[in-house]
């Protein structure tokens, strides 16, 4: 769990510091292809993230939820997991 967390954390750092090179980037006004390129690398880094915690919040909190006999906190985290699915799909 501590593992996966920090490969998603690693992750996050890389992307935020694409992103502030992105928007140097932008701000020099350089080709725009080339920053298109950057923000897709960042984008894949941002959604290799998420798949990252969403496998350590599947592994273990949603186990422990649907390990539990509490059927409000089962129903509440498959609602969270669905919410979350949603949004990645827009």
């Amino acid at each position: 769990m501590k593992n996966n967390k920090q490969k998603s954390l690693i992750g996050l750092k890389k992307a935020k510091s694409l992103i502030e090179k992105i928007i140097d980037m932008v701000e020099k006004d350089e080709y725009c292809i080339d920053i298109m390129q950057q923000n897709l690398a960042a984008i894949g880094l941002l959604k290799s993230s998420n798949q990252t915690l969403m496998e350590n919040h599947l592994h273990h909190c949603f186990s422990m939820a649907i390990d539990s006999e509490d059927e409000n906190k089962k129903q509440k985290m498959i609602e969270e997991i669905l919410t979350v699915t949603k949004l990645l799909n827009r």
